[in-house]
């Protein structure tokens, strides 16, 4: 099955002719030969652009690789104008699946046999289409209110999981094979992807991120979540408010009503670490189709936030090593980064700080107050990538997610405000964050937060004392009752060892002298003597 399905991705890709994209200086010459012998997969769209190709691609690959291609569609820096526009279009306008089937399955989820039963008016054309699910805008009945029904493409589950096994094997060969394999961790990174995507399917889980988000960002002047109606919202089908905003990859309307790109921007990046670091919760599929800004009131801009099947989270360990990782980073103090990450375990322990602490210092301090717009970001990444495998630094599956959205974040910024400075918006959130989590305001605060425990265990605290002293007291005896049967065992395996060897001479002395054909009663007797020696050996051991 995996074999076919790695034919019919080649047979894509070749078709819609991806590997003329690669520079001729990456192939050799046994690429170009092999391209060669599978003369029966032309080009089929020789006429079509190098984007338009990879969108198809794409497109026809499912949603494994649509998701890549969305993410890759915030990088306009690494792409070409050709290239980022068309996988920008992969955001929402992917194809559609038939209206009727999408009817069908609203129907059969919301226990209905007529959508009039909950909707005065039902759209059956798409407002939207993605790789996951498509969207279709109604009116509820009960209150008259518009709303947007998403509906996931049926049998979508199917295919996901047999793309998401290609790569776990792809991954376990790459581990294998690849000398950078263990370090890169492919097999773990995929299984956190795997369960990612597959927590994408359900809705109802959708629903119940999307509630929480929107509590967590109640009365903000930065997010807002659209309310979810939860008592129509079903595992492949959801109902929630819908939404007027400006989708924030159309910049041109944003500054036609004048919007203010420098606080909608900073706001982006507080949105971000907020949710990060404050809730350690965070909507990590902020791609461009998936965020709006509201129509009103351009000079004080506001996010509004959709699709929240992908999410997030960070232990405790995790949030605090990143944000004294941040800090560190933003007051240029390289050592403290080199050690965090020496204590982190992300580096062996091993590695030499000084070199270390110089690597990072080459990477990063080109980079200081600058705006978006002056970074190479390409560049940066590839010095990090040599920077990692110079100094054997280990993947951390866990934070993929987190890096993944922090890219989305950074290509927006850059887009929406290029004269950005990301380090000088972010350094003092988590500076404030940091003062929260440490000192005496955070250890009062945690002391309250523990009060009800205290205030309920206090009653038993005599008693515990007590009885903790009485067996303080009578832990000496006990150790030399424990001492004295530890004694008395190790003299028991001896005489059991003894014994086993007593049995096994007048075993083998018995078997001998029947062998030589001495009288019988001889060897019965030394059987006897030997059988009664295993059975002392078998009591001493039990």
């Amino acid at each position: 099955m995996q074999i076919r399905r790695f034919y019919d991705i080649g047979k894509v890709l070749l078709q819609h002719g991806l590997d003329e994209i690669i520079p001729a200086r990456f192939k050799p010459w046994y690429v170009r030969f092999a391209r060669r012998c599978v003369f029966w997969l032309p080009n089929k769209h020789k006429n079509q652009s190098e984007g338009r190709r990879l969108r198809l691609a794409l497109e026809t690959l499912g949603p494994v690789y649509i998701k890549f291609g969305q993410m890759l569609s915030t990088r306009r820096d690494l792409l070409s104008d050709d290239i980022a526009t068309e996988l920008s279009m992969l955001q929402d306008n992917v194809p559609p699946f038939d209206p009727e089937i999408a009817q069908d399955m609203i129907k059969r989820s919301l226990e209905i046999t007529d959508l009039s039963v909950l909707f005065s008016e039902f759209m059956a054309k798409p407002l939207a289409s993605a790789s996951i699910a498509q969207v279709h805008t109604a009116t509820l009945k009960s209150n008259n209110k518009e709303v947007v029904i998403k509906v996931l493409r049926p049998n979508i589950r199917q295919t996901i999981e047999a793309d998401v096994d290609l790569l776990l094997s792809i991954a376990g060969i790459l581990k294998q094979w690849l000398p950078d394999g263990k370090r890169l961790r492919p097999v773990e990174v995929v299984e956190e992807y795997k369960r990612t995507i597959l927590d994408e399917l359900d809705l109802l889980r959708e629903a119940a991120n999307g509630i929480q988000i929107k509590r967590n960002f109640q009365d903000s002047d930065s997010l807002y979540v659209p309310y979810f109606y939860s008592e129509h919202c079903r595992k492949d089908v959801i109902v929630m408010e819908r939404i007027f905003g400006i989708p924030i990859s159309d910049v041109t309307a944003l500054r036609a009503q004048n919007t203010n790109m420098k606080l909608l921007a900073e706001r982006g990046v507080e949105v971000f670490f907020t949710q990060v670091f404050r809730d350690s919760f965070f909507h990590a599929d902020m791609h461009p189709g998936n965020i709006f800004v509201s129509r009103e009131h351009p000079e004080n801009p506001l996010y509004i936030g959709i699709d929240f099947g992908i999410v997030g989270t960070l232990s405790k360990e995790d949030k605090r090593y990143l944000a004294e990782n941040f800090i560190a980073f933003f007051n240029r103090d390289y050592r403290k980064v080199a050690e965090l990450h020496v204590d982190s375990g992300w580096v062996p322990a091993d590695t030499n700080i000084a070199d270390f602490e110089m690597g990072i210092r080459t990477v990063c301090e080109p980079i200081f107050q600058k705006p978006l717009e002056d970074i190479s970001f390409g560049n940066i990444l590839l010095q990090l990538f040599n920077t990692a495998r110079r100094f054997n630094m280990v993947v951390q599956p866990q934070l993929v997610l987190l890096q993944k959205t922090l890219l989305y974040v950074e290509g927006l910024g850059r887009q929406l405000y290029p004269q950005l400075d990301l380090w000088k918006t972010a350094k003092p959130f988590l500076e404030n964050w940091m003062k929260e989590q440490v000192g005496p305001k955070a250890m009062f605060k945690k002391v309250y937060e523990n009060l009800p425990f205290w205030n309920e265990k206090l009653p038993e605290m005599p008693d515990l004392i007590y009885d903790g002293m009485k067996q303080l007291k009578r832990l000496p005896i006990e150790q030399q009752k424990h001492h004295e049967m530890h004694i008395e065992a190790i003299k028991s395996a001896q005489k059991a060892r003894f014994y086993s060897h007593l049995a096994a001479a007048f075993s083998v002395v018995a078997v001998l002298m029947y062998l030589f054909e001495k009288p019988v009663w001889c060897s019965i007797g030394l059987g006897l003597f030997g059988g009664i020696c295993w059975l002392m050996s078998w009591r001493k051991l039990s």
